[in-house]
């Protein structure tokens, strides 16, 4: 930020209320950019869009991917004016999945899995690469069949 923390503190009262503030503006992002989706009609391929989306999304920022998603900071809890976004997201990613078929809480659930696992791998594993970014639409299509079938 280029700032020192007593000028900081003019416009925060802690710490906490800088992440809250860096939490609030990630999450409006994510939410953003999930609502700019142009999804294709193909339900699958839609399917697809929102992961990889989502994966590049967190990808692109690691440090907001770990404030966003990972609870990493002790003692930190987002308000809720800041944790609206993300509701609000993951609402919409709801919205999106049911469109393509997959209402079951337990697929959901195991969307989310796969998703974090593979954005957690690349992060960790192969970070500015594309290693596991390479996986991920061959481990979306199987998903989306199985839960298809089920």
């Amino acid at each position: 930020m280029q700032m020192r923390t007593p000028s900081l503190y003019t416009y925060f009262d802690s710490k906490n209320a800088v992440y809250d503030a860096m939490f609030a503006d990630g999450a409006g992002q994510h939410h953003a950019v999930l609502r700019a989706l142009d999804l294709p009609a193909d339900p699958l391929e839609g399917f697809k869009a929102v992961n990889t989306t989502h994966f590049d999304f967190c990808v692109a920022d690691p440090a907001r991917y770990q404030l966003l998603f990972q609870r990493t900071i002790p003692g930190f809890e987002p308000s809720p004016a800041a944790y609206a976004p993300a509701i609000a997201a993951l609402e919409l990613t709801a919205q999106y999945l049911a469109g393509f078929g997959i209402t079951h809480p337990r697929h959901v659930d195991m969307a989310t899995a796969i998703i974090t696992g593979f954005t957690d791998q690349q992060i960790s594993n192969d970070p500015g690469g594309t290693r596991w970014r390479d996986l991920l639409d061959e481990a979306l299509t199987y998903f989306y069949h199985h839960v298809r079938n089920v």
